[in-house]
């Protein structure tokens, strides 16, 4: 049994022993032999709604190659982020920590060198390990990963496939393909048959005016060309003859850039689409509606290649939804909202049915991120302001101060629009959640920065201060 070193966030070093002896490799643990250990890949999207895609119910978005991964897995209906914004998000999932715990709880926050990556323990085990496309976790992490190729022209995609070909044949793999589809800005043309205004989708909480329409058909594009190289990615893994041996995850790291979705711990901010491919292990059109975590995630692959998470590592497995959908895994999830061009600090738990948040600073709004803000959508949405033609739910932005708590019923109420807070017949649930919220902040750490970040845009124009 090998023994490397984890450390918590800026704080005293742990051992972690990994159990990668033989008697794990030969199958204890029930999932991981020395001679037929999965492979991993993992791709991961960049600002990409869970509803936003035909797996997920969308009857129009092209995304055919996403809708094939979850026809030959397993569709998580209930999974959840610890953070709606790129960079903490990335963070918590490579670390199985949530972002305050890792000391990069902000946007553009680098990931300090003292935190433990799921990659790792993997290559301690003999796995290789790369990225491809995307990074933004900082320079100090990057000696975790055997390979690390950054960025990648539009899309990130360059490196993927390169990535993919160049690997040492002789050892199991985890892959990060990360794009930067569909983050923000948008063009025209993206791919061949363009999504068209008469394609979208709404929600309440936008006005449905053309300029919306319009925005969103380009957000679309970009989802529709992510697909194209789901596809891509397919054909290479089934050329080496490895595509059935790999477990394929498919996810984002936040929700859609739009105004009341990323930088949010509303379900539109945090609710991800989670696909989970591996033939052999997976039912094939399987669904669970358990809970499970960003923080789940690494554990998970640790456990089903035969390695015992260290003490670094904050979620639990849910390897074995995979033999029983039903199986519960944990009683809540929970996500944060720190700085990510504005001022913040909330958080967030959610059961199954409710999702209650607390919000430390009422007194300012609930501001998209600066390129949403400096979007068409916004543009439309502070005219139709000044006209006094928003809904309640479409003025929700611009409003302060805001509830310090909100209650929602995400089962009856999926876009999260009556807050239920001050309803009296609520009262034992928002008790029941407030507990739990606080106790999950004392056992992880968790407490309000001094001094909090300032804004760094402007909240009318998204111009930079």
């Amino acid at each position: 049994m090998r023994v490397f070193m984890s450390r918590w966030s800026g704080s005293t070093a742990l051992l972690g022993l990994v159990g990668i002896g033989l008697s794990l490799l030969h199958g204890s643990t029930g999932w991981a032999s020395e001679v037929n250990r999965p492979n991993f890949l993992v791709i991961i999207a960049d600002d990409m709604a869970c509803e936003d895609c035909g797996a997920y119910g969308h009857p129009h978005i092209k995304t055919p190659n996403i809708d094939q991964l979850a026809r030959e897995g397993m569709l998580f209906e209930r999974a959840f982020l610890t953070c709606s914004s790129c960079s903490p998000s990335r963070t918590s999932l490579l670390t199985g920590r949530y972002p305050h715990a890792t000391g990069a709880a902000e946007l553009h926050q680098p990931v300090p060198p003292d935190q433990l990556l799921v990659t790792t323990p993997l290559r301690e085990a003999g796995y290789f390990t790369a990225a491809a496309g995307k990074w933004h976790l900082g320079p100090h992490v990057k000696s975790q990963f055997d390979v690390v190729r950054e960025g990648g022209g539009d899309g990130a995609y360059d490196y993927w496939l390169p990535v993919l070909k160049e690997r040492p044949k002789d050892k199991p793999f985890f892959i990060w393909l990360a794009t930067t589809d569909p983050h923000r800005p948008y063009g025209p043309n993206r791919i061949p048959e363009p999504h068209t205004p008469q394609d979208v989708i709404v929600p309440p909480y936008l006005p449905d005016v053309p300029e919306v329409r319009e925005d969103l058909a380009l957000y679309y594009d970009e989802i529709g060309r992510l697909d194209t190289w789901v596809g891509r990615i397919r054909e290479e893994l089934i050329a080496q003859g490895v595509w059935d041996q790999t477990m394929v995850v498919f996810l984002s790291d936040n929700g859609r850039p739009f105004p009341r979705c990323k930088t949010t711990v509303l379900d539109s901010g945090v609710r991800t689409p989670l696909i989970v491919r591996w033939p052999g292990r997976i039912p094939a059109g399987s669904v669970s509606s358990r809970l499970v975590s960003a923080v789940d995630l690494a554990p998970t692959i640790l456990e089903l290649a035969g390695i015992t998470p260290g003490p670094s590592f904050q979620g639990r497995s849910f390897a074995k939804l995979f033999d029983d959908p039903t199986a519960k895994i944990r009683d809540y999830v929970y996500a944060e909202h720190n700085w990510h061009d504005y001022q913040a600090y909330e958080r967030s738990i959610r059961n199954e049915r409710f999702l209650l948040i607390k919000n430390w600073l009422p007194q300012l709004p609930r501001t998209p991120p600066a390129d949403a803000v400096r979007s068409p959508t916004y543009d439309a949405m502070k005219r139709l302001r000044a006209q006094g033609k928003l809904t309640p739910p479409q003025m929700e932005p611009f409003v302060v101060p805001r509830p310090e708590v909100e209650l929602y019923d995400c089962e009856n109420d999926p876009h999260n629009l009556t807050n239920l807070a001050d309803r009296p017949e609520y009262s034992t649930i928002k008790s029941e959640l407030l507990r739990a919220l606080e106790t999950w902040r004392e056992q992880t750490g968790d407490s309000v920065p001094e001094p909090l970040t300032p804004d760094k845009f402007d909240r009318e124009t998204g111009k930079r201060l």
